[in-house]
């Protein structure tokens, strides 16, 4: 905690703030009880060796002292106590506090702030976020995120910047997937077709797949959310599990890589396996299935079921009916309307998607049952 205030007021405010807890013993070093920079750090050696429950309590002149004569020895102490308290802090010893616990941590730092002399920590930090308050708009102006009163952060962490990280995750994932299993199909059609410079899916349907097949219910993802509100604010330790990388990593990356190559070959091979000796018919089939296949994929990875989400997909699967009936260079009409057309595309698109769902669902329930 940076402030300007003095060491009594600033000591209130940790306690109703909730920074210092009630197990929290208090280690003051300020220019009231230190003689010079030697007795300075003998303190702070003191501390380093104390209780690691005791929170440290440091003004203005010690700090710009600490900072200019053992810089990387007072970072490693500050950042050895579960809080700290600067009070009678400048605006320049904020925004250098900031940078430097940036340097010597390695760490992401938040700054919040409502003033004007917050302003140069806001900007230094990572991420800054500015509270509207009395003494004007600056701070706010300044932030990366701007609201109007203090208990708001709690909202903006535990639940939308969860929802944020895991949402981006999931749609990442899918756009790696979608360049993937066209990918995997293009060179398997070419590699079956000794390697013709020919394109599969060729002007609006591979302009399509990219766009209107599947943008809506894509980025509908964004509306999805894990659990519920109330359950996040009750486990706030929900938030750190985002810490370990497990949602976007290596790992989960060859898995999507693994999945489009995995529903790409079943697709491409599927369609030409129950090939109908026309080349509209192949594409029909494959095309169809894929549109399908991605529909599917994009609802198992939902965990709530958004209305917004659902006309999404329901849109899509109207513009993508339309486009058959309007492009006719493209499908083979009378082919899609008869019965063989249905059950093929029924059978690849269930091949492609029940082995990833049935091992989704497997894997939660084992999961469930070791929690």
């Amino acid at each position: 905690m940076l402030t300007g205030d003095k060491v009594d007021t600033a000591k209130c405010i940790a306690i109703s703030a909730g920074i210092k807890d009630k197990s929290h013993a208090l280690c003051q070093i300020t220019s009231d009880n230190t003689k010079d920079k030697d007795d300075i750090r003998q303190k702070l050696e003191n501390f380093s060796m104390g209780p690691t429950s005791t929170m440290l309590v440091v003004d203005g002149a010690v700090v710009a002292t600490s900072i200019k004569e053992f810089t990387k020895f007072s970072i490693m102490v500050a950042t050895m106590a579960p809080a700290v308290l600067c009070c009678r802090c400048t605006p320049f010893i904020k925004a250098e506090l900031v940078r430097l616990i940036k340097e010597h941590t390695g760490k992401r730092t938040c700054a919040i702030g409502d003033g004007d002399n917050d302003v140069p920590m806001i900007t230094e930090a990572d991420v800054g976020i500015g509270i509207v308050g009395k003494e004007g708009l600056q701070a706010s102006l300044s932030a990366d995120y701007s609201i109007h009163r203090f208990h708001y952060i709690k909202r903006i962490i535990l639940w939308h910047g969860r929802n944020s990280y895991k949402s981006s995750a999931s749609l990442t994932h899918f756009i790696i997937h979608r360049g993937m299993i066209i990918a995997v199909m293009q060179g398997l059609f070419s590699a079956m077709y000794f390697y013709m410079p020919l394109a599969f899916f060729q002007g609006w349907l591979q302009i399509g797949f990219s766009t209107y097949y599947t943008m809506l219910p894509l980025y509908s993802l964004v509306l999805d959310y894990e659990m519920e509100e109330s359950v996040v604010f009750l486990f706030p330790e929900l938030y750190q599990t985002l810490h370990t990388g497990r949602v976007m990593s290596v790992k989960t990356f060859l898995i999507w890589v693994w999945i489009s190559v995995f529903q790409g070959a079943i697709l491409m091979l599927g369609a030409i396996i129950l090939f109908e000796n026309s080349m509209l018919s192949l594409v029909s089939v494959a095309c169809t299935s894929l549109f399908a296949l991605e529909l599917l994929n994009i609802y198992t990875e939902l965990h709530t079921y958004h209305p917004l989400t659902m006309v999404s997909m329901l849109c899509t699967a109207v513009v993508y009916f339309y486009s058959i009936l309007m492009l006719r260079n493209y499908f083979d009409f009378a082919f899609i309307a008869t019965t063989a057309f249905v059950w093929r595309v029924s059978v690849i698109t269930l091949t492609g998607w029940l082995p990833i769902y049935i091992f989704k669902c497997v894997q939660q329930l084992f999961s469930h049952r070791v929690a």
